[in-house]
């Protein structure tokens, strides 16, 4: 959920919205206890009694000490005017006098969060949680972070932590469904997210959410529930058009999935998701050629979406365009070392192209990141087997049948063509 600009149209975008984006900064004094910060505003975080500063009074400029406390103060007030350069180099000062300051390391946290230094904010969050456990404020940024860097699984524990300490925290408990979301987590997160419908089922965002949970752990009831409350809320925005239409995709309703989305971008042509979402319609419906022009007018709109770029590889994979496939899986790939589904496709590819050591390799790749794949699993062991390994395949073979029958009658999403992207889970501001 992306833009309404450009940076705000589906779900992770929801990460915007509630003010995901830039990291709640540490205070010395403030007591915990109270709300949960505001995300992204400078210097408001509450934070429990810690010896975050050791102080014993001001010092002597004259004599070359530093007076840390006024030095967090010009910290606070450069963290809060947005000045990031004057901030670090108060904070560090701080450090200077007390090592052992952990608001100190938490601002500076926050302020590789607000450059989106990711791996160095998560280094300094970590240190400043080992200097005082009880600062939940940093607990909620470490999960940002780890949710920013693509480890939702990674970003789950410290927003469960933070949920258990304060259980209002709507903000955290709606982050922790998310990643739940994306880590197919959905009974969990049907149980994280459902508490929040009082307060938030009047936006779309939320719903669309907790429609994607509920439909995929069988709790068709929430799901129609959920779907209904977007429908009554009317209007007629395009924002709202595309998150409908996604949701009849969710759903398989192909057709009325192609209906609100076109809505969509008649009314905006330049929508994020809004070609993708409905490429992914059309190559439902059997219109491959009308996939392959709406694959590529998202591009067109934001070149770095490299779901589009899988999507159109097994586009050409389907049509026997091997070469444009092979070309398109790359793209992806490139984009997105991590995305397991494009690496199938080129593994897939491969291995109809008897290129069967290319296509171990890649199946390989793709069991080790998503042991959970019946059809990855599946593919290796065809592999394995025209390869003449026949004891490997078959242990491959007996891993794909506890797959399909751990999940038997589960609605369970898989690699491949067919499956449903969710790339604005994923996107936070730019």
């Amino acid at each position: 959920m992306r833009k309404m600009a450009k940076n705000i149209v589906m779900l992770a975008v929801t990460a915007s919205l509630l003010g995901f984006g830039e990291g709640a900064a540490a205070t010395e004094n403030n007591a915990m206890g109270q709300n949960l910060p505001r995300w992204g505003v400078a210097c408001c975080a509450p934070t429990k009694p810690s010896a975050m500063l050791a102080v014993a009074g001001a010092q002597s400029a004259a004599g070359g000490r530093v007076d840390a406390k006024s030095a967090f103060e010009k910290g606070r007030a450069a963290l809060q005017a947005g000045d990031l350069d004057a901030a670090e180099k108060a904070f560090r000062a701080v450090l200077a006098a007390d090592a052992g300051s952990a608001a100190a390391y938490a601002n500076l946290g926050v302020i590789a969060m607000r450059r989106m230094e990711w791996e160095r904010a998560l280094e300094l969050l970590r240190k400043a949680e080992r200097l005082d456990p009880r600062m939940s404020g940093v607990r909620l940024n470490i999960g940002l972070v780890e949710f920013r860097r693509g480890n939702y699984v990674g970003a789950i524990a410290p927003l469960s932590a933070v949920i258990g300490e304060q259980p209002g925290s709507g903000q955290a408990r709606y982050l922790l469904g998310l990643c739940e979301v994306l880590t197919e987590r959905y009974g969990a997160a049907v149980a994280t997210l459902e508490p929040l419908w009082e307060e938030r089922s009047g936006e779309v965002m939320y719903l669309y959410v907790l429609g994607i949970a509920a439909h995929n752990a069988g709790e068709k009831e929430l799901d129609e529930r959920a779907l209904a409350r977007m429908v009554e809320m009317g209007g007629d925005g395009p924002e709202l058009h595309l998150i409908l239409g996604k949701a009849y995709l969710n759903r398989q309703e192909n057709a009325k999935a192609v209906a609100e989305l076109e809505k969509a971008l008649a009314a905006d042509t330049r929508l994020p998701f809004g070609h993708f979402n409905l490429g992914v319609a059309k190559m439902r419906t059997g219109d491959d050629d009308g996939a392959e022009k709406e694959f590529l007018a998202d591009i067109a709109v934001e070149a770095d979406v490299a779901e589009n770029y899988a999507e159109l590889g097994f586009l050409y994979a389907r049509g026997q365009k091997r070469e444009e496939a092979e070309k398109e899986f790359g793209e992806a790939l490139r984009r997105d070392g991590r995305m397991d589904a494009a690496r199938f496709g080129l593994a897939q590819l491969y291995f109809d192209e008897g290129k069967l050591a290319a296509g171990l390799r890649e199946a390989d790749a793709v069991v080790k990141a998503a042991p959970e794949s019946q059809k990855a699993h599946y593919l290796r062991a065809r592999i394995l087997g025209r390869l003449g390994r026949a004891e490997e395949a078959k242990a491959e073979m007996a891993v794909t049948q506890r797959l399909m029958n751990a999940n038997l009658g589960k609605a369970r999403a898989d690699l491949g063509e067919g499956t449903l992207a969710n790339p604005e889970l994923t996107r936070g501001p730019q």
